[in-house]
């Protein structure tokens, strides 16, 4: 009498049951993963971003500030893709506190923007003016009304992403608890997100 668990050339080298371990774990983690390409996405983005940021930095160092902060931002996403792949909970907490980070950068920057503005220090502005001669009032109230626009939608944006990358915290500890190591280990070394 055989063994109808043990690996054979018509079952293949799992048996059913490593095969229904394997099949649960890969439906535990897709969310998890998920998360790994939702902050490829973003540091990809914010990284193309900061260094059309720090181009404009040779001429502003407003810009460049703003360079340099979403630089350091996108790194963070890209090491919390890197945990997230490695199923460590860190990485979620990590990829989370990065974009309240991010949205402190934004804040500040609209801020200063708005103040700038409002009070005609703005240099762009006072570029354009030279150009082009006095801008209105309205001109000055459009470019507060935009940066106010920004500083909500961002608000809003981070927040939820925040938000997102928070919750999958508990979404890795319940994969590491309900997952056998064989498979935390083969999903480990076989991760393409």
């Amino acid at each position: 009498m055989t063994d109808s668990s043990a690996p054979g050339p018509d079952r293949g080298p799992l048996s059913p049951e490593q095969q229904r371990q394997l099949a649960e774990a890969n439906q535990r983690a897709r969310k998890v993963l998920g998360a790994a390409r939702v902050a490829a996405f973003n540091g990809w983005t914010i990284g193309s971003i900061a260094g059309l940021s720090l181009l404009f930095g040779l001429f502003s160092k407003t810009a460049l500030v703003m360079g340099i902060a979403m630089g350091i931002v996108a790194w963070n996403e890209f090491r919390g893709r890197a945990l997230l792949r490695a199923f460590d909970p860190d990485g979620p907490r990590l990829l989370g506190k990065n974009q309240l980070g991010f949205l402190a950068v934004i804040v500040g920057y609209c801020l200063w923007s708005m103040y700038t503005t409002a009070t005609g220090q703005n240099a762009e502005l006072a570029e354009i003016e030279a150009m082009i001669g006095p801008v209105s009032d309205l001109a000055r109230d459009l470019t507060v009304m935009v940066y106010g626009v920004v500083l909500f939608l961002s608000v809003v944006f981070q927040g939820l992403n925040a938000r997102y990358y928070f919750a999958r915290e508990r979404l890795v500890r319940e994969y590491l608890q309900h997952t056998p190591d064989w498979v935390v280990k083969l999903q480990k070394s076989t991760s393409i997100y």
